[in-house]
Formats: C-alpha cells, sequence, structure tokens
C-alpha cells in the first residue's frame, strides 16, 4: 500500500511525500500521481521518499520516467531524505549520479531558488 499526499509550495515547486512500499503492485499508482503533475504543468518537483521504506525496479523506472518527462518541460525533480534502504537501492541503480539526492526536504526545496 502506498500513500502519496501531494503540496503546492512557494515559486511553483510541488511537494510530493510517499509513504509505504513502492513495489510492481502500485508503482503505477505512484507514477500516475508524479506524472499527473507533470501534465498539469508542475515541473519543480521535490519528491520526498522519507516514509518509503522499500521501492521495486518498478518504482525506479516511475521516478525515471518523472525525470525525463519534467527535463523535458524545462524542469527538474529532486529527491529529498530517502529512506537508507530506498538510498541504497537508488545508488545500485546507479541514480544517484543523474538524480541531486538532498537529506533534508528544506535542502531540496531551497535548492531550487539557488539555481534559479
Amino acid at each position: 500500500m502506498i500513500e502519496v499526499n501531494i503540496t503546492s509550495l512557494e515559486h511553483d515547486i510541488t511537494l510530493i511525500e510517499s509513504n509505504g512500499r513502492i513495489d510492481s503492485m502500485n508503482a503505477n499508482q505512484f507514477g500516475e500521481a508524479v506524472l499527473g503533475e507533470i501534465d498539469a504543468g508542475k515541473v519543480r518537483i521535490v519528491l520526498d521518499l522519507a516514509g518509503v521504506d522499500y521501492m521495486s525496479s518498478a518504482g525506479l523506472r516511475e521516478i525515471v520516467s518523472a525525470l525525463k518527462k519534467v527535463k523535458r518541460a524545462q524542469g527538474d525533480l529532486r529527491v529529498a531524505q530517502p529512506s537508507e534502504r530506498v538510498l541504497e537501492v537508488l545508488e545500485m541503480a546507479g541514480l544517484d549520479t543523474i538524480l541531486q539526492i538532498f537529506s533534508s526536504q528544506s535542502d531540496a526545496i531551497s535548492s531550487f531558488n539557488e539555481s534559479q
């Protein structure tokens, strides 16, 4: 079971917080939530993974898909405070080299303001 909460912040930043497990059973639900925001024109996204205790390759595919789509729209996606297990999965997949990963939500959010 996955829970996804979406919050609009200042400076057109969208915070997407997920809780639970992201696996082959619900990765598409997670992906649809993220891609739906991008389709709605939200292209500055912080993906907070603090509450995600497990992520399968299906979840990783959804993140990569969202990153590609947001980049095409001249935006960016940042990952905030992934759990230790999720960070290991991101690193094993080599995604830590293409994603900007921050240890706190506030650091990820402020990184958008610094890059303007």
